[in-house]
């Protein structure tokens, strides 16, 4: 078994006449043994260590900063009724600062990701070539 490649034959337009679809999705097939020799290798350890050095930081920062505001409020409620603009307080522009920050940690993961999948690729034709050297 190695790698099998398929394509899905047809999608519906909005006027249910099929259509080709062009997308190939490529997956690698892989029996316990193998998987397990890929877990053991350095690069997939790398790749592992790398996404944790993102994801646990990141994380941690984004409930830190969640629960910031209940605290604040709880612990500090005339700092964050305090008045910026109009009626607008600190606890509502910290509140809605929340959306911003989980879209940029968000959009940060995915520029992340991006190298992260280019190291499993790396992995997986690795592994594809000492399977077909075999």
């Amino acid at each position: 078994m190695g790698a099998s490649q398929y394509s899905a034959s047809t999608a519906s337009r909005e006027n249910g006449t099929p259509m080709a679809d062009t997308r190939t999705v490529k997956h690698y097939e892989t029996t316990q043994s193998e998987w397990d020799r890929i877990v053991a290798s350095e690069e997939f350890q790398e790749l592992m260590a790398l996404k944790k050095i993102f994801i646990v930081p990141a994380f941690i920062f984004f409930v830190v900063y969640y629960f910031t505001l209940p605290v604040l409020v709880g612990y500090a409620p005339n700092f964050m009724a305090a008045k910026v603009i109009g009626m607008v307080n600190i606890a509502c522009l910290f509140a809605l600062s929340q959306f911003f920050v989980a879209w940029m940690i968000a959009g940060l993961y995915v520029k992340a990701a991006n190298d992260f999948d280019r190291l499993a690729k790396d992995i997986i034709e690795k592994a594809e070539y000492a399977k077909e050297g075999q």
